[in-house]
């Protein structure tokens, strides 16, 4: 500041432009703390849902259904504002408020200036005794605390040519009010959108009190103090709330909703409309489509409607519907995923040694064969495996050709022998800490006759050696993979608890209640996919339909 130039000031100009301002800061810090709160006690089990999503285009003149739902429940908002509270907590106790420096005139007391510096500002402890949060038929959810308190402290030092001092303040609010409406939308890229409309916000007392030598001068002027505190405070809470929900649209737009997910797949995971809001619930559709890697094209079908059941038991409910498995089937087969060969050492690394395990596969072949020479084994789909979701059954149907390799020394390889076959398989689901996993199970297998003049008896011996190495060679390998699971989203120290998975008709049904562990450091992830590289290029930032 030019200290020759300085305007005229009031007692009401110093109040408003130099007192206050040390403790706006750390207020300003602890309402948007509790905002976010609100809207992260929203958004988490919304983004959660996420994990299982993909997006690519789909035809805009026509109905778009989703291939995942989420829905969020009032026990999850309610849960969501004692959640917010701890994360206030934890949030207040990391957050740095930097130190305040200036230099005002004091024209009432004849000084040309007060060079002032305000350090160590901390919210000691804040309540909140009365919040809510609840739902907003077709517009959100309202976020509602009054009778709030909040105590801030710092350490001051003034300096002017007349006298210099140092101490501390202690400023007292209570009476906090804050209400307001979140919006969640979707912006054109299908990614989470969020919007604050009518904000308002108020704090209706305060009360400084200063430590020091000249302590009791201070304290003189302390009640005038407090009524511009109060006035610029109120009038700028809403407009800095508002300020920050923007900036957390600029993080979210930089959320990837196409994902790659191996060397095989990406996954589509963007929010193909605006969410459903009831009394009781949200509800949010993704589209939820596997695509192949190399060339992702729309799968040869659509989804089909799915309705979430009426329940509110649980906090959070993912209804995964039987499109999401079937694309993910398309997307691989497409892919070539399913087209192995394995050799010799691969054979006898893999098959599980037991009394009809790989001695006994290799002397049946011998027997039936007499080969000498090393082998191979190829097993191909011929097509996409059949999904089939059925009230407490998901069965996995594998239509593939099986095909016994051998090249002779100095020679081409030959095929001995190849047969068609289809594998029937069960799916195991469980959630085991983050993770989804599954697992197959052997349940039949039909072979068909590989040559009209091979007899039954070589066809069932054949079947046998063939059950043997799928059971206890190409399965235990699947199951391998599986175990490592979809992991699922923790955004913001949320984690899974009670979780449940019901198979309905025509879709899966994952119901879970959440919890906050402050100790959790992991950043927040929307898919929850943190050791995936995300795509760029010509599949980034294409609208979503």
């Amino acid at each position: 500041m030019d200290r020759e130039n300085v305007t005229e000031k009031t007692m009401q100009d110093y109040c408003d432009d130099t007192l206050w301002r040390p403790f706006s800061e750390p207020i300003y810090s602890l309402l948007l703390s509790t905002t976010y709160a609100y809207m992260y006690a929203k958004t988490i089990p919304v983004i959660w849902g996420c994990f299982f999503l993909w997006n690519l285009y789909s035809s805009s003149s026509q109905t778009i259904y989703p291939g995942i739902k989420a829905r969020v429940t009032q026990r999850a908002l309610d849960y969501g504002v004692q959640a917010g509270m701890e994360m206030i907590g934890q949030m207040l106790k990391e957050r740095n408020i930097p130190d305040l420096q200036g230099s005002e005139s004091l024209d009432f007391l004849k000084v040309d200036y007060v060079d002032y510096n305000f350090s160590n500002i901390k919210i000691n402890a804040f309540s909140f005794p009365n919040t809510s949060l609840a739902f907003v038929p077709g517009v959100g959810i309202k976020a509602l605390t009054n009778h709030g308190t909040a105590n801030v402290s710092t350490n001051w030092a003034v300096k002017s040519p007349l006298f210099k001092d140092a101490g501390g303040a202690n400023l007292f609010l209570s009476g906090v009010y804050f209400t307001g409406n979140i919006i969640l939308n979707r912006n054109d890229f299908g990614q989470p959108l969020l919007k604050l409309e009518d904000c308002y916000a108020q704090v209706s007392h305060a009360h400084v009190s200063f430590f020091g030598q000249f302590s009791v001068l201070y304290n003189s002027f302390a009640e005038p103090m407090e009524k511009p505190i109060l006035k610029n405070l109120n009038e700028m809470l809403c407009p800095i709330i508002t300020g920050e929900v923007e900036a957390l649209n600029v993080n979210l737009s930089t959320l990837e909703v196409l994902t790659k997910i191996d060397n095989y797949t990406l996954l589509d995971y963007s929010i193909i409309d605006s969410p459903e809001i009831t009394e009781n619930s949200l509800d949010v559709n993704f589209k939820g489509t596997f695509y192949p890697l190399e060339n992702p094209v729309d799968p040869p079908f659509s989804p089909a409607p799915f309705v979430l059941p009426e329940r509110s038991d649980s906090m959070l409910y993912i209804g995964i519907s039987e499109y999401f498995f079937k694309s993910a089937s398309f997307a691989y087969y497409t892919a070539g995923a399913f087209d192995v060969t394995f050799s010799t050492k691969e054979i006898s690394n893999h098959l599980i040694q037991n009394s009809q395990g790989l001695g006994n596969v290799l002397s049946r072949i011998a027997d039936i064969y007499i080969l000498a020479q090393p082998f191979m084994v190829r097993i191909m789909a011929t097509e996409p495996p059949i999904i089939n979701l059925q009230p407490g059954n998901f069965s996995l149907d594998i239509p593939a050709s099986i095909m016994m390799l051998t090249q002779p020394e100095n020679s081409t390889m030959k095929t001995i022998v190849s047969m068609d076959f289809v594998a029937s398989t069960s799916v195991g689901l469980v959630i085991l800490g983050q993770r989804l996993i599954c697992s197959l199970s052997l349940n039949r297998f039909r072979l068909s006759l590989p040559e009209p003049k091979r007899s039954k008896i070589e066809v069932l011996r054949f079947e046998n050696i063939l059950s043997s190495i799928l059971h206890f060679g190409v399965l235990p390998l699947a199951n391998a993979k599986l175990q490592q699971g979809f992991p699922l989203p923790n955004p913001y120290n949320i984690s899974f608890v009670n979780s449940d998975i019901e198979v309905l008709q025509s879709f899966l049904l994952i119901s879970t209640d959440l919890r906050y562990e402050a100790s959790l450091k992991q950043q927040p992830s929307l898919a929850g996919w943190k050791d995936l590289n995300l795509l760029s290029g010509q599949w980034q930032g294409k609208p979503a339909p």
